[in-house]
């Protein structure tokens, strides 16, 4: 357990031993935009949100697969693309992205 004290908080992506804090931003942030994205489509008023957040965290998650350098940064970037999608893809169908 002492090995783990001076770990970085997202140093599980960094699978190489290297650091990547612009392709980890990019992976987290993706991430984050795709479960607003998904969350706030449980509330139909909410499509702005989600169509917004769902737009942004596809144009992060596409940007994020381009320049990522390990897997583990590839597989969290999936995970919040598809969220993304999905959401703006519902928040789409709930009425766009203006209110």
């Amino acid at each position: 357990m002492a090995h783990a004290v001076g770990r970085r908080p997202l140093s599980f992506l960094n699978t190489d031993g290297k650091p990547h804090p612009i392709e980890n931003s990019f992976a987290t942030v993706t991430m984050l935009l795709g479960l607003a994205a998904v969350i706030s489509t449980l509330w139909t008023g909410l499509h702005p949100l989600s169509s917004w957040a769902g737009l942004v965290g596809i144009l992060t998650g596409l940007w994020g697969q381009f320049i990522s350098a390990t897997t583990g940064e590839r597989f969290v970037t999936i995970i919040g693309l598809g969220a993304a999608a999905v959401g703006f893809y519902l928040g789409m169908a709930h009425g766009g992205l203006l209110p």
